[in-house]
């Protein structure tokens, strides 16, 4: 059952970044932050999450990797994309205010943390920014965005043989999804996804006059052709600037936002494409805000989301000046090994009960014990596995990572997990994440 399991807060405050997960790690690039100075030239950072000790770390100012062009890596921007292909990630695209759009192709060793250009040739994308960008094999495909030369929105698909390292510029058949930014593209199977983004009536020239479309348009990389996929009822209503991945074959949307409506999301839907159908999922746990601009990454069965802007609480979700930038982290998880978790202040050996509150507050603690109610056959909680439960002291800001040796109780449906000796003053315990790992 879907939970949301993490939150998170004082990471990088970063909205219309870019970000990929490599094992269990997630490499987030640049993005912009209200009050910050980005009329100062420099280079793109680079700040990376480890899903494992759930701690944030900015990488210092990366050097070039000596090999290809000697350029400097990327200059800070937004609305760009990343993608990852073994262990090089693909940055490319975006804007800064002061240098404007890019179409500069940029890559970052995840071995060496450097930066390289590679030399390219082909029918280059045009600089733009909002676009998408997905990798299917060793290929990247670009899709939309608003080009800044030719001042409109784009519907173009360039495809990026990174092997040859050349740009094609696909004259795909059918009917082209229409002209926008800020939508998401999202590969399932040999298929590129594309839902939501800002339209505008005029077609490709920005008029004002938005659309949100919430219909689904396909593209097949096989044969090079747009497709439809029409769907009944329930839909998502269109949104821009959301997050999408692929889990199991289907594609599921969060978040984002319609200016026609004066509505932020934070919702999450989901869409099968063999049946053509929506459906709306209700997580457990306590979920993000409504906001946009958001990155998320799925690492193994959950999805890392952080980031992301929000209208100010006392000034409506459709207000579009008064803005309140996130530093907070979420995780998302689709593991079916727990149907709660729940952390207890109790002295040795309690009785396991069924949960009452998913926090504990105290103002001392000495002793700590994990109950799992699980559902179905857990047979990996059978065994002597050790368990990493990652507490947040919220007030202290303190993080700690405990292992525990499972034990099993008398009762099959739930276990308990020894005991953790810590005395602490004035903090908020709330548990997060349990995720199996080898000894």
């Amino acid at each position: 059952m879907l939970r949301w399991t993490v939150h998170l807060e004082g990471g990088p405050r970063r909205v219309n970044h870019a970000a990929v997960a490599v094992g269990h790690k997630v490499y987030s690039f640049g993005g912009y932050c209200s009050g910050e100075d980005y009329e100062t030239l420099r280079q793109i950072d680079v700040h990376v999450f480890n899903s494992v000790s759930l701690r944030w770390m900015k990488l210092p100012p990366v050097r070039t990797a000596g090999r290809e062009h000697t350029r400097e890596g990327p200059y800070m921007r937004y609305g760009h994309t990343a993608v990852l292909l073994e262990d090089t990630i693909y940055i490319w695209g975006g804007r800064n205010d002061t240098e404007g759009a890019c179409n500069v192709l940029y890559a970052f060793d995840v071995n060496t943390h450097r930066w390289f250009t590679p030399k390219i040739s082909g029918t280059i994308p045009g600089a733009r920014d909002g676009h998408s960008a997905c990798i299917l094999g060793k290929a990247m495909y670009i899709f939309g965005g608003y080009e800044q030369l030719a001042d409109c929105f784009s519907n173009d698909i360039h495809k990026l043989d990174t092997t040859s390292m050349v740009w094609t510029l696909i004259n795909a058949r059918g009917a082209p999804a229409r002209w926008r930014d800020f939508h998401s593209a999202t590969i399932i199977g040999t298929k590129m996804f594309v839902f939501g983004g800002r339209a505008d009536r005029f077609g490709p020239f920005h008029s004002n006059n938005e659309i949100y479309c919430n219909k689904i348009k396909v593209f097949d990389t096989e044969t090079n052709c747009w497709l439809s996929s029409p769907s009944a009822q329930p839909l998502p209503e269109g949104r821009r600037s959301h997050s999408a991945f692929s889990y199991n074959g289907e594609l599921f949307i969060f978040g984002g936002c319609n200016a026609r409506l004066d509505r932020h999301f934070s919702d999450l839907w989901k869409f099968n494409p063999e049946g053509s159908s929506w459906k709306k999922v209700e997580p457990r746990g306590k979920g993000p805000c409504p906001r946009r601009r958001q990155c998320c990454c799925m690492v193994g069965d959950r999805i890392v989301l952080f980031g992301g802007t929000s209208p100010c609480p006392e000034q409506g979700m459709g207000d579009e000046f008064n803005l309140m930038d996130h530093s907070d982290l979420y995780i998302l998880d689709f593991s079916e090994y727990c149907s709660s978790v729940l952390l207890r202040a109790a002295h040795p050996q309690p009785a396991p009960r069924p949960p009452l509150q998913s926090c504990v507050h105290s103002s001392t603690i000495s002793c700590f014990y994990l109950i799992v109610y699980t559902s179905g056959s857990m047979n990996i909680l059978t065994v002597p596995t050790a368990i990493y439960i990652h507490f947040l002291f919220l007030l202290t800001n303190y993080m700690s990572d405990v292992d525990f040796r499972l034990k099993q109780s008398n009762n099959r449906e739930c276990f308990w997990v020894g005991h953790l000796w810590r005395r602490m003053r004035s903090f908020t315990l709330e548990p997060y994440i349990l995720s199996p790992s080898t000894v």
